[in-house]
């Protein structure tokens, strides 16, 4: 209804608009109502230095409902790199394959035709298995991961689910959907949540593939492969549509809390262009921002907007006590006040690159002291946490890198072909 309500005013000032333009001279200026924000590409108040933030998350990359990484106890020179090569995933580029960890520290990934692989934390393979027929493997399909028990959860672009005994690879039970899935997927007791390319949230049992609920959300007819985000608070399951609306259920039987649309759905083709950032939950608030210069914080309990600031990102920012870090896409860091939005630093960390407006950072993590962030040109940069000072660039590879991943003391980066590893 309120939207219904913002629609009719928009379309009775633009009709006065209309109907004024026979009075008005062709050398006034008229005003887009659309036109957004140019995103920041200055520095601001670079002199800043942060103080050293010694809360240290455990583990933050296992069983993280909450999507914040925070600040993780990992520091490294990059001296020595250890890999293994996969076939090459055609879609790496476009899309956003993600590694996953095991709450036994194992690591799970797969290759360019589908085939699961269960690793060591030295990357030793201990199994692998493909659950994909020949024509399947020929789509290149996108796996994504979560850990119920002993099984691993597998869902895909192609609209197969399907769970996998962890301890030997073996497939429990296979199941088809009506659409193909396009997000993360998070457990909670027998069931686990998944988001389709129809902006449908599913909650699918565990022990069989049987769906036990759903609930739809505004669908646009151009499908976006920017994959979507769900976390998980107590028993309230939080998610972001392609549309950027922002809803909460209650994750027993998937009843509307509330929900916030962030854009306006007159513009159906933003869904196509429009790339939000993961859902990133901490101090009862959700954290997220996108690629048209919006960064939100959005209160969990009620869904109000508590503010919005200028920041241009797909990447998931990062929170630690009252600071959230977010890395633009133009190659900004920004440091943000959590309680009123208020940016308290600005500085470019792509300063010694010759061709920094073709690169783009994909994804970046808080270390002790340093944060880490990866460019799609093949590079890792250092960055002093204090500062915002470039201190190191290491070539990981020849083109795009994932985001960081820690597990104890090594990082691991996923290429198109190749997983790597350093201590």
């Amino acid at each position: 209804m309120i939207k219904a309500i913002k629609y009719i005013i928009i379309l009775i000032f633009l009709s006065n608009c209309g109907a004024s333009k026979k009075n008005t001279s062709d050398n006034e200026k008229l005003i887009d109502i659309f036109k957004k924000n140019e995103p920041i590409e200055k520095e601001f108040n670079q002199q800043l230095k942060i103080k050293k933030l010694n809360t240290f998350k455990t583990k933050p990359f296992l069983r993280n409902n909450s999507n914040n990484n925070g600040n993780i106890n990992f520091d490294s020179n990059f001296d020595k790199f250890l890999t293994f090569k996969i076939n090459k995933i055609k879609k790496f580029n476009s899309n956003q394959p993600e590694l996953f960890f095991t709450e036994d520290e194992k690591i799970i990934f797969f290759n360019g035709k589908g085939t699961i692989i269960k690793l060591s934390k030295d990357l030793k393979k201990i199994w692998e298995i493909n659950n994909y027929n020949r024509k399947e493997k020929k789509l290149n399909p996108i796996l994504y991961f979560a850990q119920a028990g002993v099984n691993l959860i597998v869902n895909d672009n192609l609209s197969k689910i399907y769970s996998i005994d962890l301890n030997n690879g073996k497939v429990n039970w296979s199941k088809y959907s009506s659409s193909s899935f396009n997000s993360n997927i998070k457990v909670y007791k027998d069931k686990f949540l998944t988001i389709d390319f129809d902006n449908i949230i599913r909650a699918i049992s565990t022990k069989d593939g049987e769906e036990l609920w759903n609930f739809k959300t505004d669908n646009s007819f151009i499908k976006s492969q920017k994959k979507n985000s769900i976390i998980l608070k107590d028993e309230i399951v939080f998610f972001i549509n392609n549309l950027g609306d922002v809803t909460a259920l209650d994750v027993n039987n998937g009843s509307l809390v509330w929900q916030t649309p962030t854009q306006s759905n007159l513009i159906y083709q933003d869904a196509f262009t429009l790339e939000n950032s993961d859902l990133v939950f901490e101090n009862n608030t959700i954290y997220f921002s996108n690629n048209k210069n919006e960064f939100f914080a959005i209160d969990a309990r009620t869904g109000i907007i508590k503010w919005t600031q200028s920041i241009n990102s797909s990447l998931r920012p990062t929170i630690i006590e009252s600071l959230i870090f977010a890395v633009s896409n133009e190659g900004y860091l920004f440091v943000i006040d959590d309680r009123n939005g208020n940016i308290l630093r600005i500085t470019d960390i792509l300063t010694n690159f010759k061709n920094r407006n073709d690169l783009k950072p994909t994804g970046f993590i808080h270390g002790k002291y340093k944060i880490f962030v990866s460019l799609d040109n093949g590079r890792l940069l250092t960055i002093n946490s204090s500062t915002g000072a470039q201190e190191k660039i290491t070539k990981i590879h020849g083109s795009k890198i994932s985001r960081p991943y820690v597990l104890n003391n090594s990082m691991y980066l996923i290429k198109d072909n190749a997983i790597a590893k350093t201590n």
